[in-house]
């Protein structure tokens, strides 16, 4: 079931399961995805009694913004805000948070931030926040090429191609990052809807383009930006989750991120599976927020 609600600079779409007194968890899609990557996850869940909400982040599917001049971010700090503010607006004291790409990064961000209002942390890719003053420093090359997409949307010819044909730019990431996932036409279909959101390219550009520091961010979010500059860590009970197959995560994936965790922490790798890993391997994520339940 879709509803909507005005959360922060925002009028949010999202879908919401299980028991409306259960205990609440809020999954959080990445990019190019939507919320249908928890379709599975979000059914195990509200099967074990929880209130579950699954939001289209900004940018993305019928999620809007409340005024014409807020700025089109998608800078860290402000898919933090909007998930804040989607919990105020519903009345969530406290959650579980669980997402993957730019949703793990928005539970990452309130959990280091907003501790008391996270019951526990699953992070597909680990401690996902931002080091945008080291974002200068090459990496290695087999890393680099992995980025590809990152660099060619800091230029107008990325911007372009993005707004041109971003049904089939956004395919191909879902096949090189998920290489051993075979989702057909139709489950593809479905997500791309949500990429026909009026905002979804200034929003995309923008978060590749400030994650560099090529783009300023929108002053709301300064103090904020500045807090995660020192690398937070996060002291909630902590789930974090690697796909094996993951075609876009860097050398290693999450090893070695245990030094940004200060409480209970686990690791695990899903063999197999790619970067969409609540739709590649949903009984490995819904079992991962069920643990911290």
């Amino acid at each position: 079931m879709l509803n909507r609600i005005d959360a922060g600079v925002l009028n949010v779409t999202y879908a919401e399961s299980g028991d409306a007194d259960g205990r609440a968890v809020v999954l959080l899609h990445g990019f190019p995805y939507d919320i249908h990557a928890y379709d599975d996850v979000s059914g195990l869940l509200a099967a074990a009694g929880c209130r579950v909400i699954t939001p289209y982040l900004r940018g993305y599917g019928p999620t809007r913004f409340l005024s014409a001049d807020t700025p089109r971010s998608g800078q860290q700090a402000a898919l933090a805000h909007d998930l804040l503010a989607l919990m105020d607006a519903l009345a969530i004291p406290e959650a579980v948070l669980a997402g993957y790409d730019w949703g793990g990064r928005a539970a990452c961000i309130v959990a280091a931030l907003w501790p008391q209002r996270v019951r526990g942390l699953v992070s597909g890719g680990g401690y996902n926040i931002q080091d945008i003053a080291a974002s200068v420093k090459p990496q290695a090359p087999e890393n680099e090429w992995r980025y590809w997409y990152q660099y060619y949307f800091h230029g107008e010819r990325g911007r372009a191609g993005l707004a041109q044909d971003r049904y089939a730019f956004c395919q191909l990431l879902w096949r090189l990052w998920s290489p051993n996932w075979r989702f057909d036409e139709e489950t593809y279909r479905r997500s791309a809807a949500a990429f026909d959101n009026p905002d979804f390219v200034e929003v995309v550009i923008h978060s590749y383009r400030h994650r560099f520091g090529l783009s300023p961010g929108d002053p709301a979010y300064e103090n904020t930006e500045s807090l995660l500059a020192a690398q937070p860590p996060i002291s909630v009970p902590a789930v974090v989750l690697d796909g094996a197959g993951d075609g876009v995560s860097l050398s290693g994936g999450s090893a070695g991120h245990e030094r940004f965790f200060s409480g209970p922490y686990q690791r695990r790798v899903v063999p197999v599976a790619g970067h969409n890993l609540p739709q590649e391997a949903a009984q490995e994520f819904a079992g991962a927020i069920l643990a911290l339940l």
